[in-house]
């Protein structure tokens, strides 16, 4: 298990993390999440002992991490950090890159594993290119797929899928965090993607203004999100009064709507004037503007005239699951 306590880090005496503290269980997969700067790859170099920390303690099981002053060199045996840009070996091919760190002592296992790994990556077809003559999203790949032959206890991600081409990325998401549930491996995956985190990460931690905003279960965190920040992280989102969705409602709480969960109505509700339609392939979205002036997006099968005026309504349920929200 990865114990962090009283975590703080600073730039040039500028804050960057304060008083973090957070656990990670074994084959658990963590994703942090935040805006860009928000320290998400500076916490993945500090729990890799890359840079020194004035306070706090970060424990693997019974290993302290202490920083680059402690260790000669950063990481260890069961921790590997892949970061944004690749260390790899370019004049070598991507099956000597992967098996570099296997046991040439056995020959047959070596093979298995990493043609395993390929396969994992979807790498088989390049398995003796050279790798400088490959893209940067297939170079990514074959770091992944090194990090893995290694067989790590702890896998630290920054931004793992970021040079992929979109229409392999999803199948390879499924690939590697199956890959990782089926060996045990502990993750910690810093992302900007929600696509990433929803589907495989156990929980997620957000990070902003220094200190962890938030960290509990992806989906408890995604239905109930604790403000509005947390929400557009995870998905188009909405800060809307209670009073101006239920007009009978007396209380001045504002409360937050995915523009999926909008239900559009030509009678009753909301009232909302359209301004634009933007089409998303298995739908629009739809931006309109309140009676207040305040940009409100929907979700609709079809596209709306500018103009148009349309009333929104959310569910009772839905109301009553978001209360009570931080105001605006």
């Amino acid at each position: 298990m990865l114990t962090v306590s009283g975590l703080s880090f600073s730039y040039d005496q500028e804050p960057v993390l304060e008083g973090l503290g957070f656990e990670v269980a074994p084959g658990e997969i963590l994703a942090v999440m935040g805006e860009s700067g928000c320290g998400k790859s500076t916490l993945l170099k500090l729990l890799y002992g890359m840079l020194p920390f004035e306070k706090g303690t970060i424990q693997w099981k019974d290993h302290p991490i202490k920083g680059p002053a402690f260790q000669l060199l950063p990481g260890g045996p069961f921790m590997k950090y892949l970061a944004q840009d690749f260390d790899l070996m370019p004049y070598t091919t991507v099956a000597e890159n992967i098996s570099q760190h296997l046991s040439p002592a056995e020959p047959e296992k070596t093979e298995a594993r990493t043609r395993e790994l390929m396969e994992t990556m979807e790498l088989l077809p390049y398995r003796d290119k050279k790798v400088w003559r490959l893209s940067g999203g297939q170079q990514q790949r074959v770091a992944l797929a090194r990090v893995l032959a290694l067989q790590p206890e702890l896998l630290l991600l920054d931004e793992p899928f970021s040079h992929i081409d979109h229409f392999l990325r999803n199948r390879l998401r499924r690939n590697l965090f199956g890959f990782l549930k089926k060996e045990g491996i502990s993750c910690i995956c810093a992302t900007h993607d929600r696509e990433d985190v929803l589907p495989f990460a156990d929980r997620v931690m957000i990070l902003k203004d220094t200190v962890a905003l938030d960290l509990r279960p992806a989906k408890e965190i995604f239905e109930k999100p604790g403000n509005l920040y947390t929400a557009e992280l995870l998905g188009e989102a909405n800060l809307i009064p209670i009073a101006v969705l239920k007009a009978y409602s007396e209380t001045t709480r504002n409360i937050i709507v995915y523009s999926h969960e909008f239900r559009i109505s030509e009678k009753s509700g909301m009232p909302v004037t359209v301004r634009q339609s933007f089409y998303l392939g298995s739908h629009y979205r739809i931006q309109g503007e309140l009676e207040s002036g305040k940009p409100v997006y929907f979700d609709a099968p079809q596209p709306y005239e500018e103009g148009k005026n349309v009333f929104l309504n959310v569910s009772l349920e839905t109301i009553n699951k978001r209360m009570p929200i931080e105001g605006d």
